[in-house]
């Protein structure tokens, strides 16, 4: 899948999902002020924060789909990170405010001030569980089929919201089984949700800003890859780090010493090759050739470096890929 395929698939998943986003949010508010919920009043506003979420996202991802300039030789893919830490903020700011909202609701009225929810409140509940959780799955996809940041934090953004209207509909039921204080009780308990997926998504997109290496399963697939490969001898070094929603990869690997440059440097270019093609997240890979350190060196009998990763004839090497 090409850059431009990827940018056009994010853009339509959250195109679609600022849609159904205006719809249910509509739908919330006007359930929340005919059944007098303050539960489903926070839930719509916690919506519109989603519909703004959105929009942050597309901002980024054409933002990182720019090409590379003199300005940004490396290109633009950390712009993601900034949407997705923007939001994180949003959704952190909403949540506060949601959980403001009710206790002091709670603590300014008494339970005969606070009427009981209606009907129409609880289905709007239940409705924005059902169509929330079925948004995560679906975005959730795209973001990993894409390896979009700012997709994900969307993505967990819906589970958020989920979530906190399983507590709005626990909520609306109890107060209207006779407990109205429930009814703003949970709108301060959607708070708690709200922060800890905002600090979720600020954590992952702080990694994609800072320069974190892969996750140690992706290092072991390139170890594997790297050493399944002809002339490779050993693996002296590797280095990954995140660029954004791309990964950079740094590696050394050791050859035969009496190679010439010609053939040492077409070892490298199918390290370099193969790991590039195999893992597309990759944006680049820099190989460096060293000469590699038999048990007892030929040349200067010097013992095999302790670091390296050596590939013995009687072993099996396997290729792994995404």
């Amino acid at each position: 899948m090409t850059k431009d395929s990827n940018e056009k698939r994010a853009l339509k998943v959250t195109w679609g999902t600022i849609i159904v986003n205006i719809l249910l949010t509509a739908f919330k508010f006007a359930a929340g002020l005919l059944a007098s919920s303050a539960a489903m009043v926070s839930d719509a506003v916690e919506g519109l924060t989603d519909i703004l979420s959105s929009l942050f996202v597309i901002v980024g991802i054409r933002a990182s789909a720019k090409e590379r300039d003199s300005d940004h030789p490396y290109g633009h893919e950390r712009l993601e990170c900034v949407a997705a830490i923007i939001m994180a903020a949003l959704i952190a700011a909403t949540g506060i405010g949601i959980g403001y909202k009710g206790l002091a609701l709670i603590v300014s009225g008494g339970r005969e001030s606070i009427p009981a929810p209606g009907l129409l409140a609880l289905i709007a509940a239940a409705v924005t569980i059902a169509v929330k959780e079925a948004m995560f799955w679906y975005v959730r996809g795209a973001a990993k089929k894409l390896g979009s940041p700012a997709l994900m934090a969307s993505a967990w953004h819906h589970r958020s919201d989920a979530l906190s209207s399983v507590g709005s509909f626990a909520g609306i039921l109890g107060a209207r089984l006779a407990f109205p204080v429930l009814d703003p009780i949970a709108a301060t308990v959607i708070c708690f949700f709200i922060v800890k997926s905002a600090y979720d998504i600020f954590k992952e997109a702080i990694g994609g800003m800072t320069d974190r290496s892969c996750d140690s399963e992706t290092v072991e697939k390139i170890k594997s890859l790297t050493l399944a490969q002809e002339g490779v001898l050993g693996l002296d070094d590797i280095k990954t780090r995140r660029f954004g929603s791309k990964i950079y990869v740094d590696i050394e690997i050791s050859a035969d010493p009496d190679l010439t440059l010609v053939d040492a440097h077409e070892i490298s270019e199918r390290v370099h090759r193969e790991i590039e093609r195999s893992f597309p997240s990759c944006k680049h890979c820099m190989v460096h050739v060293n000469p590699h350190a038999y048990p007892e060196d030929k040349n200067s009998g010097a013992p095999a470096s302790e670091n390296s990763f050596e590939v013995r004839p009687d072993e099996d090497s396997t290729t792994a890929y995404f």
